[in-house]
């Protein structure tokens, strides 16, 4: 019985170190496409807050802020 419980953790160890050998170069790629994505995401945040419409909003919402009465 203990034979064979010890064979069963060394095989179950054996294809554990396997997977993560496989595994290696998963964490990269996704990095990769997580800053690919924030970038694309930061392009277009930049686009909006410069637009004329959303320029125009922020000045008059800042400007209500400093005029008002506390």
């Amino acid at each position: 019985m203990c034979r064979r419980l010890r064979r069963g953790l060394r095989t179950w160890a054996r294809d554990v170190r396997s997977a993560a050998r496989r595994d290696a170069g998963m964490v990269t790629s996704e990095y990769a496409v997580g800053l690919i994505a924030a970038v694309g995401f930061a392009g277009v945040l930049y686009q909006v807050v410069t637009s004329d419409v959303v320029q125009s909003t922020l000045e008059s919402l800042v400007a209500k802020a400093l005029h008002g009465s506390f």
